[in-house]
């Protein structure tokens, strides 16, 4: 002690023997008198002079330590308690050591993470069950030691891969299923660390899967699907996070890298931005006068004159009473195809006794179809947009530095080398009820003065009903028909009107379908080109065939072509196959940088739109 004052012999209470003081001072750590020296009360010493365990907690005034220990005695306390070393801020006690994640921790959260039940799937169509046992297969293979967590809490990668994850409705994805974890973790117990680490592990394996194609089966959208998306494999994503020099890039990469699907990232932000400022209240509307239940009769189209046009355009919000108001005009077929898509049904703008059952239902539903709230139109964009990011999952990663993209929506052919435009031209697609097929193979060959096989499901549905009624109705067209057991065989030989023209671009698939010319061009004039069996008829068969077999510098000519037309058969192998992709895409943005609308032929848009409003509903 540095200092003393004498405090007097009356301070120490007769009732405490000072030996047994002395004992209890000491007991506590704290310097007794000599035997027979007064009572001194230190002045206030340094802080280090005093027992650590006595610096934790402070008293209200300073005692004499053997006072200190007296009153402790009598009333049960701690000695310790009662003692002020110094006038000093004490300290905060010093924090307990930061542990990182055991492995005995991280394989007891993922045990968890296997168990949990779902309420929702969050990689969509795929087998989420069999992506968490991926996880734990992945971790038990580096014997459970964490990645995204350590003793600081969230590592540098970590922070970059929930930076990305935050971001995920950026690309169209849906992560809302996963309580991802916000920094600092610092000072978490293992256990709580452990789940950090799952947790994140399983948010980076939805991603790369939703992001790679696993939240629409495309052949539960239609059988003709061809398509299947190369859905990430979890252990690979995982791995390559773990090892990534740039983890956003990295997982940003499980998405589409083709420029289509860049150019509907930007305009779904652009049309989110649009939804939000749209006033979502309904613009106030006359009230739709109930009007008679539509007739039955024959569907009407563009051009035609009925009875009942006036009461469709009643129940369209449109004059009834117009000039021509039994026309079927171009007005009320955009009216009608209107309905139609916001009902469900082929938007194809023709009254069809499905489209006349549909208007003559509630009259709400009809005005809310005919006259949309504000919002309507930009929210159906965002969907459209959406359905449309998905459908770009399917195609191949590798489409081809030099290939042929045909868009059946856009009724439309384009020759690429990259991302340039090399050619366009018009094409003819199926009809909704004999669609064109949507898949990717390679080019092979020509065929110059093809025959004509007539596929049998042409040949049992419309030939042979004509063929009954007329038993020289294929000879007088030129075809030639045999019988081969029960089968009818039906060929129309090369010529200027065999119905597949002078060439055919051949990529065998299982689908028999392929490009080929046509005699009746005239129908490449139309705005809506859905009229083949299935099979792509071309606007310019001769200048393809010329890009293909590599043009003048190879020696193919379009004179060269012409001149092998007539007479047999003949197969010409492209120098080198060429990938061929058979699209649709109702929304893309075309050489301008304008955003495409067009109409879903096949309904393929809508029914992907409509599994996304479902597994948000779930």
């Amino acid at each position: 002690m540095n200092s003393r004052r004498l405090v007097g012999a009356s301070r120490a209470d007769a009732a405490t023997p000072r030996p047994l003081l002395f004992a209890l001072a000491a007991a506590i750590g704290l310097a007794a008198p000599a035997a027979g020296a007064p009572l001194v009360e230190p002045a206030a010493p340094a802080f280090g002079e005093f027992p650590a365990a006595l610096r934790l907690a402070a008293p209200a005034s300073r005692l004499d330590p053997l006072e200190a220990a007296r009153r402790a005695l009598q009333s049960g306390l701690s000695p310790a308690s009662l003692i002020e070393p110094s006038e000093a801020v004490p300290p905060a006690p010093a924090p307990l050591p930061a542990l990182a994640p055991t492995p005995a921790a991280v394989e007891k959260a993922l045990a968890a993470l296997l168990a949990e039940r779902d309420r929702a799937n969050p990689i969509g169509a795929g087998d989420w069950r069999a992506a968490r046992q991926a996880i734990q297969a992945f971790y038990a293979a580096r014997d459970y030691a964490s990645i995204w967590t350590d003793a600081g809490g969230l590592t540098a990668r970590a922070e970059a891969v929930l930076a990305r994850l935050a971001r995920a409705g950026e690309d169209g994805l849906d992560l809302s299923g996963f309580a991802l974890p916000a920094s600092p973790l610092a000072g978490l117990a293992p256990e709580r660390l452990a789940e950090a680490e799952t947790t994140i592990s399983a948010a980076i394996v939805a991603y790369a899967m939703q992001a790679s194609g696993s939240r629409v089966d495309p052949s539960r959208i239609s059988p003709l699907i061809g398509d299947r998306p190369e859905v990430a494999d979890p252990g690979f994503a995982l791995a390559a996070l773990a090892g990534a020099d740039d983890p956003d890039a990295t997982l940003q990469g499980f998405n589409p890298q083709q420029k289509g699907y860049r150019d509907l990232r930007d305009q779904l932000s652009r049309a989110r931005a649009e939804t939000a400022a749209v006033d979502p209240r309904p613009a106030p509307r006359p009230p739709l006068s109930r009007a008679a239940i539509i007739p039955g009769g024959p569907s009407l189209g563009l051009g035609m004159v009925d009875a009942r046009v006036p009461t469709v355009r009643a129940r369209l919000g449109l004059d009834p009473n117009a000039p021509n108001a039994d026309l079927y005009d171009l007005p009320i077929a955009a009216a009608v195809q209107a309905f139609q898509r916001a009902h469900g049904l082929p938007p194809n703008g023709a009254l069809t006794p499905a489209t006349a059952a549909a208007l003559s239902g509630d009259v709400a539903s009809v005005a809310e179809a005919a006259a949309p709230t504000p919002a309507a139109a930009p929210a159906r964009r965002v969907a459209m947009i959406l359905a449309n990011m998905e459908m770009w999952r399917w195609e191949p990663r590798a489409m081809g530095d030099q290939r042929i993209e045909i868009n059946i929506p856009d009724y439309s052919l384009r020759v690429m080398s990259g991302d340039d435009l090399i050619h366009r031209a018009r094409v003819i697609v199926g009809k909704p009820d004999t669609p064109t097929p949507i898949f990717s193979n390679e080019m092979r060959y020509i065929l110059v003065n093809p025959i004509w096989r007539v596929p049998d499901s042409i040949v049992r549905k419309e030939l042979a009903p004509r063929l009954a009624q007329d038993p020289d109705y294929l000879a007088r067209l030129g075809y030639q028909a045999t019988r081969v057991g029960d089968r009818l065989v039906v060929n129309q030989p090369p010529g200027e009107g065999n119905a597949l023209g002078r060439l055919i671009f051949m990529f065998p698939n299982p689908y028999a379908v392929y490009l080929h010319d046509t005699p009746a061009r005239g129908l490449f004039a139309a705005p809506r080109r859905a009229f083949s069996h299935g099979c792509v008829r071309l606007e310019a068969p001769m200048r393809l065939a010329e890009l293909v077999m590599g043009g003048a510098a190879s020696g193919w000519t379009a004179a060269r072509l012409q001149s092998l037309f007539g007479g047999a058969e003949r197969t010409i192998p492209l120098p080198r196959a060429i990938p061929i992709h058979l699209e649709y895409f109702t929304e893309f943005v075309d050489e301008s940088g304008a955003l495409q609308d067009r109409e879903d032929v096949y309904g393929i848009a809508r029914r992907v739109a409509g599994t996304f409003a479902r597994t948000s509903q779930d």
